[in-house]
This record gives C-alpha cells, structure tokens and sequence, in this order.
C-alpha cells in the first residue's frame, strides 16, 4: 500500500443519494435509445489500478468491454449479454462479477445504480 493510499480517512457515503457526474458515452457503445452514464469515484489506488464507486445508467442498450469488476445492485434492472457466454439478469441487491476483456452488452430495463470496485491489469 503506498504513502499516498495510507493518507486517505475512513468514510461513509449514502449511496442512493449521491450526487454523480455525468460522463458521456461514446456513441459509438450505443445500441437503442438514449441511456445516460453518471458516477462517482469513491476512491483510486494512486497507481490508478484500483477504483471503488457509484455508477449509473439510463435506459436503453449499450455495449461494453470490461475491466475486472464486482458490483453490487442498488436499484433498478438490467440484462447482462457476456458474447461468448452467459446472459445475466441483476436487479437490486444482486452482486455481479465481471471479466476483464468481457464484451457485454446491456439491456437496460430500469434504470440501474451500482456500487462497483475494478481491477484493472496492464
């Protein structure tokens, strides 16, 4: 654990709640309709190798190549296309965990938030 990871306090978040940032997708990631992204960086690895946070998403049918992830389900409702391999229904209180090098597509019925935490390799 580096100096800099050591410095950051404890702390609490309410999750439903939180204020997120939007953060675009690339349109090029969009299938049908119109889903909006937005979250919230909880916390980073100074190496940028580790991210917990609160993400959010419309809406909608998008794709997507994945980092490795578990996420928890706060609210809403999603299907979960892993090409290759499994299709996942998650809904609240669901937690999934996802393969760095997954390319998903999401079918997004409700409008999901998550708490997540990814790993990612170079």
């Amino acid at each position: 654990m580096s100096v800099a990871e050591q410095l950051i306090p404890s702390f609490v978040r309410n999750v439903p709640d939180a204020e997120l940032t939007p953060d675009p997708l690339d349109p090029a990631q969009i299938i049908s309709g119109t889903p909006e992204v937005s979250g919230l960086v909880l916390w980073e690895s100074a190496d940028g190798a580790r991210t917990h946070g609160i993400w959010q998403i419309t809406p909608g049918v998008v794709t997507d190549t994945e980092a490795d992830e578990l996420f928890v389900v706060l609210s809403g409702r999603a299907t979960v296309a892993i090409e290759g391999g499994a299709t996942l229904e998650v809904g609240p209180g669901d937690a999934c965990v996802l393969r760095e090098g997954d390319r998903t597509t999401w079918t997004v019925h409700e409008t999901l938030r998550k708490v997540y935490s990814i790993t990612t390799h170079d």
